[in-house]
């Protein structure tokens, strides 16, 4: 008769157990069909250590970083990416938000080397008489020259003076070399023939690494970052001077 009981109630354990894991397993199922926040955290608030608790979780997570990723790409600022990297400093859309930072700096640096040139040239101006009939001819002969910056500038573009940078890392030097290797291997043909150098560059929160390639011609930069970009990939022409 004890013996009947103990099966009886082992029996009744496993069904019980059973049928836990089957609904667990249809809640599952149905908070991955919804693939919301709210569905995942509601499942998680059920089952705070089942089965699928730790896939949850990471879910859950990555729902979040992709909503705040979407909010720093809409508000598409410095800032916007600086942020989003504070909250995740290492996630998904980390490095690509590390290169759109990057990629502010860079545009930065043209107009800052574009004013410093103006305010060279306004200096140069000043000492030129006004009011001096002899001194016009003077003023007028260091314009002479001026087309030959022009033709330097020229030979400079055709030389190779501009660049392009195809990533921000900051693990190591080594993540920027497997990059370059992923790139050279799915689009050969494009990149062939360039060597790619790792810049490092020493930032707040720690050093970054640059995967960069130079010598190249203005128009072969901004052709292979369009052909890049249109394959969602990042790339940001370097232009001379901001290297």
């Amino acid at each position: 008769m004890i013996m009947n009981k103990a099966l009886i109630g082992l029996c009744l354990a496993v069904l019980l157990s059973a049928g836990g894991c089957s609904r667990q397993q249809s809640d599952w199922e149905k908070t991955r069909a919804a693939n919301t926040t709210d569905a995942y955290e509601q499942f998680l608030k059920k089952y705070p250590s089942g089965e699928f608790t730790a896939q949850a979780q990471a879910r859950v997570k990555e729902l979040y970083e992709e909503r705040d990723w979407q909010k720093a790409r809409d508000a598409d600022t410095q800032e916007a990416y600086q942020a989003f990297l504070k909250q995740y400093p290492e996630g998904k859309w980390t490095e690509e938000a590390r290169i759109r930072v990057e990629n502010f700096s860079l545009a930065q640096a043209p107009s800052n080397t574009a004013s410093a040139g103006a305010d060279t040239a306004n200096s140069a101006g000043k000492p030129v008489p006004a009011d001096a009939g002899a001194a016009a001819p003077a003023a007028k002969a260091p314009a002479a020259p001026a087309p030959a910056p022009a033709k330097s500038a020229k030979a400079s573009e055709q030389a190779g003076s501009y660049g392009i940078q195809l990533g921000a890392f900051k693990s190591s030097a080594d993540a920027a070399n497997r990059r370059w290797a992923h790139l050279d291997k799915e689009y050969p043909k494009l990149l062939a023939g360039l060597a790619p150098t790792v810049a490092p560059k020493n930032t707040a929160s720690g050093t970054l690494y640059r995967l960069r390639v130079a010598a190249l011609t203005e128009k072969r930069a901004r052709e292979i970052c369009k052909y890049l970009k249109e394959k969602s990939q990042p790339c940001v022409p370097i232009p001379p001077g901001a290297h």
